[in-house]
């Protein structure tokens, strides 16, 4: 059966900045309330995460994501206020376009 698929990414500079990987990784941050447990949720290196987290930070207009450093209840990471909002509007454009395409199946009934 054919269907029609998509990947929506953001380019910062020509270079992927954000998509579907990201947005996922800041999904399970939210809901895990821990980088760590975040990153093995994707099958993803913790090193890794750190890096994608350390990026969308670092080029976004305001940090995305918080971090607590261990201690006596043990890290943990969270999405600031910008990160919510972020990934709240990246999954609004992509329900958006997920609707558009599967509201019109005319290219797949040519092909």
């Amino acid at each position: 059966m054919k269907e029609l698929r998509f990947r929506c990414w953001v380019d910062d500079e020509g270079e992927k900045f954000f998509g579907p990987g990201p947005a996922q990784l800041l999904a399970y941050i939210d809901e895990e309330g821990s980088l760590a447990k975040a990153a093995k949720k994707m099958n993803m290196s913790y090193k890794k995460a750190w890096d994608l987290v350390s990026t969308l930070n670092a080029k976004g207009s305001e940090p995305y994501v918080i971090s607590q450093k261990g201690g006596q209840k043990g890290g943990g990471a969270e999405l600031t206020q910008k990160g919510k909002d972020v990934l709240k509007a990246y999954q609004n454009l992509i329900y958006q376009i997920s609707t558009v395409i599967s509201a019109d199946e005319e290219l797949i009934k040519l092909l």
